[in-house]
Order: C-alpha cells, then structure tokens, then sequence
C-alpha cells in the first residue's frame, strides 16, 4: 500500500513538472537561463556555459567575445576546485518593447577556493542582455563593476 501511494505522488509531481516544462512562459523560460549559467559555473562546466553565449557575445572590452569567455573560464576553473556563485540580489526582465531581448540586473558574491573554505571572494554587480534565439534564452553582453 506504501508503495502504490509513493508511485502515485511519484508520478502527479512529474506530471506537474511536465506541464510546467511544457509551458511556454518566456520569463519562466529566461529566470531558468540565468540559473543554468550560475549551474553550468559552479559546476565548472565550460561547454554548458558556452552553450548559453549568443554567436554575438560580447563584454566589457570589444575584444571580450566568446574565446575571451573560454579561455577565462579555463584559467579560473584550473586555480579553484570550487566555485561558487551566490546571487544576492537578481532581477531578470523582458524587455516591453522588444520581447526577443532580456536583462537581468544582479548582485553577486563569486567565490573559489581550493578546499571547503574560499580563498578568493569578490562582489560584483553584473548587467546581463539575453536575446531569445531558436526559442532560447542567450547572454548577448555581460557588463560588470
């Protein structure tokens, strides 16, 4: 009897997951972009995050494209065994004028260390634009201070 009431919650919550995948909620869609990028970099999945770059990425410099992104990444997930990304605050928002074009707005806490405790942490304020490609969100410019 245990088993048959498990099986039954087991099988209404992928239910609910599947109807809530199936959605077709763009800001849904962009607040799950946002965190697969903080996934994808804590799990210092490289081909993950740059998966989620637009063909056009570009930040802070014109030369930062998305071999800048790489080879960043590269470097920073060879001196940290951990990472870790804490969003203090975040913001993500489509734009009312342009609905293939986003932004999110966050504060963020970017740590790395070679144990358990961090040796490195630094704060900053990040401004993300995603633009939607084939029905996905991408990051199109990252901007930090």
């Amino acid at each position: 009897m245990i088993f048959t009431v498990n099986l039954r919650r087991f099988i209404l919550l992928c239910a609910i997951l599947l109807a809530a995948c199936g959605r077709s909620d763009p800001q849904a869609a962009l607040d799950n972009a946002a965190r697969n990028l903080q996934t994808a970099l804590e799990n210092k999945d490289a081909s993950a995050v740059m998966e989620l770059l637009h063909p056009d990425f570009a930040a802070q410099q014109p030369e930062d494209d998305r071999e800048w992104a790489k080879r960043t990444m590269t470097v920073m997930f060879l001196r940290h065994k951990n990472i870790q990304v804490i969003a203090l605050l975040q913001k993500s928002w489509i734009d009312p004028q342009v609905s293939s074009r986003a932004f999110t707005d966050a504060q963020v806490a970017l740590t790395g260390a070679e144990g358990v405790i961090p040796d490195s942490a630094r704060q900053y304020r990040v401004q993300l634009e995603w633009s939607l490609l084939d029905k996905q969100w991408k990051l199109r410019r990252l901007q930090w201070d």
